[in-house]
Parts: C-alpha cells; sequence; structure tokens
C-alpha cells in the first residue's frame, strides 16, 4: 500500500477542503482499502467521516418516511426490524448482503459508492480495459459476469449494490452534501440518477461533484396497497454476488396493479428501471401471461456478450419470480 495523510474531521464542513484534489473518504472502508492494498486506487489523504456522528441513525416517520444516515452500517439496517416494517424487502435485502463480518462494518453510503467488482478493474486494468490493438478485453475476453443491458458503449462491468435496486424500487433518494468556496448545501437527486455510465476509463459510475460526500438516504412513505419484493440468483447461498437479481414494488388497486417498479442488478453499469416490465404490469392483472410478457419485456433489448447470454434467462427467472413474490406479499410487504 502506498503512503497516505490521514485526518479525522469533526464537522461536514471541513470535507471538502480536507479531500483536495487526491483525497477518498473513509468510512467503513471494506471496499476502499482493498482496492488500495491492490493499487487499483492511491488517494494521497484519507479523510476518516466516522466521528460525524449527523451522518449516523435510521429513523421512520409516517408522514415522512425512512431516513438512513450514510455511516449507518449493513448490520444496523438489517437489525431495524420497526423502522423498516412498512419497506420489508429492504430488510430482506440488507440480511442477504455480504456477510456478517462485512455488513458488521460497510456504510449505507459506503455501499451505494462501492466501485464494480469487475476482475479487469479488481485487476488495475481500468473501467474500460483495452488491449494493444484498441480492442475491448471484456468483448473479446472473460466476460461471464459481464453486463447484457446498458451496454451500449465502453463499459461492460456491472453495478455491484444489492441495496440500490430496492431503494430505487420504494423510490429513494439520496442526499449529498459540500462545503466550498462559495457556501455550503445540500443536494438531493433521485437515487436512481446518482449512478452513471462512464464513457472514459477515468471517470466514475456515481454523480458526485468535487468535495461532495453522501449524508443519507431518504425513502418515501410506501403507498398504501404497496407489495414489494426482491429476488437473486445466485451460484450459492454462502457469501457471493448475485449473478441477476430483480427487485418489485407494485402499487395494487384491488387485484389490477395501478403501477410498477422494476429494476434489475447485475445486469448493467448501473442499477436497470425494467421500463418495459413497468408497463406490460401497470394496467393488468398479475397473472401468468402478464408475468411472462414483464419478463420478456425487461430483456427485450439485451445485448449479451459471448459468455453472458445465460444472464438473459436468469433474468426472466428473477423477474416473474420477484412478481409473484410482491403479489402474494402483504400490503406494503415482501415474501
Amino acid at each position: 500500500m502506498r503512503a497516505f495523510e490521514y485526518v479525522s474531521p469533526t464537522r461536514k464542513e471541513q470535507v471538502a477542503t480536507l479531500l483536495g484534489g487526491n483525497g477518498a473518504i473513509l468510512a467503513g472502508g471494506t471496499d476502499l482499502l482493498a482496492l488500495m492494498k491492490d493499487d487499483v486506487v492511491s488517494p494521497a489523504r484519507l479523510v476518516n467521516i466516522k466521528q460525524l456522528s449527523s451522518l449516523r441513525g435510521i429513523s421512520y416517520q409516517p408522514g415522512n418516511g425512512l431516513r438512513i444516515g450514510a455511516l449507518t452500517t449493513i448490520a444496523e439496517l438489517a437489525d431495524a426490524t420497526r423502522d423498516l416494517a412498512m419497506y420489508p424487502a429492504l430488510l430482506e435485502a440488507a440480511n442477504e448482503a455480504a456477510s456478517p463480518q462485512i455488513r458488521n462494518l460497510a456504510t449505507i453510503g459506503g455501499n451505494m459508492c462501492q466501485r464494480p467488482r469487475c476482475w479487469y478493474f479488481r485487476n488495475g486494468m481500468g473501467l474500460m480495459p483495452t488491449a494493444p490493438d484498441g480492442k475491448s478485453m471484456v468483448v473479446e475476453g472473460d466476460n461471464r459476469y459481464a453486463a447484457i443491458l446498458g451496454n451500449f458503449g465502453p463499459a461492460y462491468f456491472v453495478s455491484p449494490s444489492t441495496l440500490a435496486p430496492v431503494l430505487i424500487a420504494y423510490g429513494a433518494k439520496i442526499r449529498l452534501y459540500a462545503a466550498n468556496g462559495s457556501g455550503s448545501g445540500v443536494r438531493e437527486l433521485p437515487l436512481e440518477n446518482f449512478f452513471i455510465i462512464p464513457r472514459m476509463t477515468n471517470g466514475l459510475e456515481h454523480d458526485l461533484k468535487p468535495g461532495e460526500m453522501v449524508i443519507e438516504i431518504v425513502v418515501p412513505p410506501p403507498a398504501q396497497n404497496l407489495r414489494a419484493a426482491t429476488y437473486e440468483v445466485r451460484q450459492r447461498a454462502a457469501f457471493d454476488w448475485p449473478l441477476v437479481q430483480a427487485c418489485v414494488a407494485l402499487e395494487m388497486d384491488g387485484n389490477t396493479v395501478k403501477s410498477a417498479r422494476v429494476v434489475l442488478g447485475q445486469v448493467a453499469p448501473i442499477p436497470w428501471r425494467a421500463l418495459g416490465s413497468e408497463q406490460a404490469l401497470a394496467g393488468n392483472r398479475v397473472t401468468p401471461e402478464t408475468v411472462a410478457e414483464a419478463a420478456k419485456a425487461a430483456v427485450a433489448r439485451a445485448r449479451p456478450l459471448s459468455h453472458n447470454k445465460y444472464k438473459i434467462a436468469l433474468t426472466k427467472v428473477a423477474i416473474r419470480r420477484a412478481i409473484l413474490s410482491a403479489q402474494s406479499a402483504g400490503s406494503g410487504g415482501a415474501a
């Protein structure tokens, strides 16, 4: 690991200045320290934000919804059964994320900002690795776990967070804070807009301006007849990243789907809104035919690579099971 400076601010207003041009925020450290040890990233300064108590905590208010501080650990989220009672799909995803050891350290803010698990990137070849002849190493090489959607540009990695798709299905927003020369301020945006597909190898997958940091996630109160579920397809039941994840939130009007949000994980460089699936569900009853149409619509524009066509079939399976699980759940619940 390369040498670096270490600072520990006591006020969030200090963070932007301390980050400077080549600093990095240290929260749980489960991702950042691994990247530093492998010499994938080499920040000149680590800004430890663990003393910023205002970034901690989970709270739910019926009229306002759910607030999750950026320093809240995944373990704390998984244990918040009372505050997450109206968001059972999120509670399930938190309990399934990573391993107990990682959940005890990893934070929700860090989970949103974690870097891709693509082995080309993790071995120092960049987000868009190219061979000497200029061709993509992912397209020409081992792409078993690469994207099948949103891979129309040079990026073929998949977004790693298994919590982000669930939060997006619930309509979450993310709040960012920065203190700069022109003053201090909070910027809020839909969580789905926080994730971006970079066009250059030195780009980022997140809409973070210089000096900004995640301070909290806010989730609106669920609709009265909202039913939600998440379903992951893994190679093994033990700690592993899913091959495909489907998250579904259905607002029901009796037996008819009034509106739907379908978000896929592990299939694109960003958590992927399956708009075709949402359209296939809206205004219809949940029947085998409707579910099959929604699953088919999700991958209508998929562009599999040489070794990951299997993800198309897995995506259809995950969507079908997530929809049926949501349908059978109680109001606001998941299976």
